[in-house]
């Protein structure tokens, strides 16, 4: 028997009162069909309808419509199947009736040639399924931890409600707002799902194991691990506090990591378990027992890991077409490595910010898809109006490297955006200056000058005070080791101004805007290319699910345009068929509740 696929895409209330058209009405429309000349949309191509048809269609309520108009509404309407058709020379479209598949010289009588199908498209069907699973989650999409809270309390909030996670940006904030954020996020969310940034911080270890003793004492439970290079003792500590098994016997590690890196040895860190030189350590501290130790070596870092391509902020600008597989087999190595009960998933970010981009994610086998640049546009950033206008206007080229400021004396340097401001040339002109000389009383003149009265607008030795202020209260060793040691008292009055420009940039700070230090890579002149003329245009209508839901939607277009063209059948993009839409039209076309998800 010849299988037959059937999706009846009517409900009850729309059909005919005798069920389906009759054969002689199907007949008399067909020949009002063929009473026009043969025509084909310049949109479509299929290479000979009439030698390799699928099967053939009958109809149900509605004939084929013929045109690029009918096939883009058919393609956008996620929620029916697509049917190609051949209706008398002519490529048409159908979203009810019955297809069959089966070989056959002529169709039957009343019916049409099916030279291609493709079925309905959820948006919950793109990305792992597991990973949705396992966090509580309706769509495989994460907003990604912008620093100082950019990626604020309300974009975790909205993103969760929606059936989303977003991290919060603990990145760059003290102790007691990263606990006002969870006592926020807890009150609201209760059940939801959300997490917090874990960033690495190698020259304030202190602060980074603070991070962790509140994430552990306020029962937070998922982590995005960014900027490490190796694994540290407080990301350990994190992630087996409170390994058990349970009655089955199955180990269970209640706090989980989703690291995000861009190079394989790191993501080879991750996805084993962690080093018996740091359970050691924690042994000895009496943070786990022999037992937990043992537990531990069963269980990876991170079972998600994002592949993290050239993105905003950190970023080893790699191209995701070369990283991505990189991490895929780098997964399918460690897991037979280590044998592991859970499965490993790797998922796709940096220069996502299109449906293009999010669908080759996708058919790629991203298990989920994580945004950052754009995200800081939309209405819920914490950052200023000034900072979202620079951002909506950026194109692909308005982006550049520049000096971290966590990261300044090891040359470590962040994506930001270069239109507009000038904190890009100002700060490599303090590490190059750092670099040559040994002490800021070694630095020519005209450069102190411009140091002083540029960047710092005060003398060096004042703004040295107000830095030794700061880290006599973060961190009293930093202190001790700059009055030892001149170049490291320039470092960090260097830092102290690198630091403060994302803050004035985030606050608005008028007379500083100039020294705008704003986290951007490429995909946000992609995503402004992509929404230009749209609702999306302007950075007001920019919220953060609308964004996300489009880029699901429009990768779910892509994703049943690129099906057909392996049929055979190629149907051109037409234009505006994939521009941004509002949250109530792709409710409508996807038959999706963008409100809390309750299933």
């Amino acid at each position: 028997m010849v299988p037959q696929l059937i999706w009846i895409g009517l409900t009850d209330s729309d059909r005919l009162d005798k069920g389906t058209c009759s054969e002689n009405i199907v007949r008399e429309r067909y020949q009002r069909i063929d009473s026009s000349p043969p025509t084909r949309s310049s949109s479509l191509n299929h290479t000979d309808m009439t030698l390799n048809p699928n099967g053939f269609w009958k109809p149900d309520n509605h004939l084929p419509r013929i045109g690029e108009k009918a096939f883009s509404e058919a393609l956008r309407n996620l929620s029916k199947p697509i049917y190609v058709l051949d209706v008398n020379g002519q490529i048409g479209v159908a979203q009810d009736g019955t297809a069959t598949i089966e070989t056959l010289d002529q169709p039957a009588p009343g019916c049409c040639r099916l030279l291609g199908w493709m079925p309905p498209l959820a948006l919950e069907s793109l990305g792992d399924s597991g990973f949705q699973s396992d966090h509580g989650l309706k769509f495989s999409y994460i907003c990604g931890a912008m620093a100082n809270g950019i990626t604020s309390t309300a974009m975790v909030e909205a993103a969760g409600r929606a059936g989303m996670i977003a991290f919060y940006g603990a990145g760059g904030r003290s102790i007691q707002q990263i606990e006002s954020a969870i006592d926020t996020l807890q009150k609201n969310l209760g059940d939801i799902a959300y997490g917090f940034n874990l960033i690495h911080s190698p020259n304030d270890m202190d602060l980074e194991q603070k991070t962790v003793d509140l994430y552990l004492a306020q029962g937070v439970r998922l982590v995005s691990a960014s900027a490490y290079l190796d694994l540290t003792m407080p990301l350990v500590q994190y992630r087996i506090h409170g390994i058990h098994r349970n009655n089955q016997g199955k180990i269970v590690c209640p706090n989980r990591i989703i690291a995000k890196v861009s190079r394989e040895e790191v993501a080879r860190k991750f996805f084993s378990p962690p080093s018996q030189k740091h359970l050691r350590r924690l042994k000895e501290q009496g943070l786990i027992t022999d037992e937990q130790a043992d537990m531990a070596l069963q269980i990876p870092m991170a079972q998600d890991l994002t592949a993290e391509a050239d993105s905003g902020g950190h970023t080893d600008n790699r191209p995701a077409l070369c990283l991505f597989p990189t991490m895929k087999a780098l997964r399918e190595e460690m897991t037979r490595q280590h044998a592991y009960d859970t499965p490993l998933r790797v998922g796709l970010a940096g220069g996502i910010a299109t449906p293009e981009s999010a669908a080759a994610a996708f058919a790629m086998g991203a298990a989920y898809i994580l945004t950052g640049s754009i995200n800081q546009s939309c209405v819920e950033a914490d950052t200023s109006t000034l900072v979202k206008k620079m951002l909506s206007e950026a194109r692909q080229a308005d982006v550049i490297m520049a000096p971290a400021a966590d990261m300044f004396e090891m040359g470590i340097k962040v994506q930001v955006l270069k239109r507009g401001t000038m904190f890009s040339m100002r700060g490599t002109k303090l590490y190059d200056i750092y670099r040559t000389y040994d002490r800021f009383e070694d630095v020519p003149y005209s450069q102190r000058k411009l140091v002083e009265e540029t960047l710092l607008r005060c003398a060096f030795e004042e703004e040295w005070e107000n830095t030794r202020d700061f880290f006599s209260r973060r961190d009293p060793t930093q202190v001790d080791r700059a009055q030892k040691d001149p170049k490291h008292k320039m470092a960090l009055v260097f830092r102290s101004y690198l630091g403060r420009t994302s803050l004035w940039a985030k606050s608005g700070v008028p007379d500083r805007a100039i020294d705008y230090q704003i986290w951007c890579g490429p995909a946000m002149g992609a995503f402004n290319e992509w929404v230009k003329g749209s609702v999306l245009e302007p950075p007001q209508n920019r919220k953060t699910v609308t964004v996300a839901m489009n880029l699901l939607y429009g990768a779910a277009v892509i994703s049943r345009l690129n099906g057909l063209k392996n049929q055979g059948i190629d149907l051109s993009v037409a234009p505006g068929m994939l521009s941004p839409v509002t949250d109530e039209q792709i409710s409508s076309l996807s038959q999706r509740d963008l409100n809390r998800f309750d299933d």
